[in-house]
């Protein structure tokens, strides 16, 4: 039992850390945070294991986390504040030509990265962008100023 009670900690320490080091896009993540969210992955994973490697284990283990995962998945479905709580909410980084630096500096995100996002979309000035936002997976929206006439 004291293993079921490891993997549902780690598990859930895991999820904490994800949304505290932040939500950035994958493709816009540096190596130094694939190290960190794989290390950390791997030191959970140690703790989750620790000193019992008995198949029995391995099975609880790999069952608890996912019917836990399974249950937080339909948690979100059936609750807006619980999906809030564990996804985020998306956020306006630039409106109308005015950053919103509270929000970049708090996601750790710099105009370069919302003009990489704008260059997907073949836009080539700031001037261009009607909002940028940082939805709740990550990417960055860019809403074109010509879309909003």
């Amino acid at each position: 039992m004291a293993s079921v009670l490891r993997a549902v900690f780690g598990y859930a320490f895991l999820v904490f850390m994800v949304r505290v080091v932040g939500r950035r896009p994958g493709k816009q993540m540096t190596p130094f945070e694939f190290v960190l969210i794989f290390f950390i992955g791997g030191l959970t994973l140690t703790f989750v294991v620790g000193d019992e490697a008995s198949f029995t284990n391995a099975i609880g283990q790999i069952m608890t986390i996912a019917i836990l995962h399974y249950l937080i998945a339909w948690a979100r479905t059936k609750s807006s504040a619980f999906a809030r709580l564990t996804d985020g909410t998306p956020l306006v980084l630039l409106e109308k030509g005015q950053w919103r630096p509270l929000a970049m500096k708090g996601m750790r995100i710099a105009d370069d990265d919302v003009m990489a996002s704008a260059r997907d979309k073949e836009l080539k000035s700031f001037d261009e962008i009607e909002y940028a936002i940082l939805e709740r997976n990550g990417e960055i929206s860019i809403i074109k100023a010509s879309e909003m006439l």
